[in-house]
C-alpha cells in the first residue's frame, strides 16, 4: 500500500470497515484496475510482438518482409485477446453489453420515437 493511501486509510478507517457498501464499491474498484491494467499490458506486449515481426533484417541480399499474413504473429494476441475478454465478462459481468434497465430504456426510447412520428402528420 503507498503512503497517501495507508495515511488515508489510517485517517477513515473507523469511518468505512463498517460500511458494507464501501467495500463493495473498493473490491469493485480494484478489479476495474486489474482489467485496465491487463488490457494495458496486453497492447503493449502485442504492439511489441507485431512491429517486431514485421521486419526482419537483411537475410542475404534481400531485406524479408514477413507482411500481415502470418498466422505466428498473431496467435499470441489471438489467445490472449480470449483471456482478456474472459477477464472482462468476469469484471464487467452482464453490464458490459446491457445493463439492467436497457430493455426498457430501448423500449422508451421506441415508443417516444413512434409516438413523434404519429404526432408528425397530425
Amino acid at each position: 500500500m503507498g503512503r497517501f493511501r495507508r495515511r488515508m486509510f489510517e485517517e477513515y478507517a473507523h469511518e468505512f470497515s463498517t460500511d458494507e457498501n464501501y467495500n463493495i464499491a473498493y473490491r469493485k474498484v480494484k478489479r476495474i484496475k486489474g482489467f485496465y491494467s491487463h488490457l494495458k499490458v496486453y497492447i503493449i506486449v502485442n504492439a511489441i510482438i507485431i512491429i517486431s515481426s514485421l521486419n526482419r533484417p537483411y537475410i542475404g541480399d534481400h531485406f524479408e518482409v514477413r507482411g500481415f499474413n502470418n498466422w505466428e504473429i498473431y496467435s499470441t494476441a489471438f489467445y490472449w485477446g480470449i483471456a482478456l475478454a474472459i477477464h472482462a465478462f468476469s469484471v464487467f459481468g452482464r453490464d458490459l453489453f446491457f445493463s439492467d434497465n436497457w430493455e426498457q430504456k430501448k423500449i422508451q426510447k421506441y415508443m417516444e420515437k413512434e409516438a413523434q412520428n404519429k404526432n408528425k402528420w397530425e
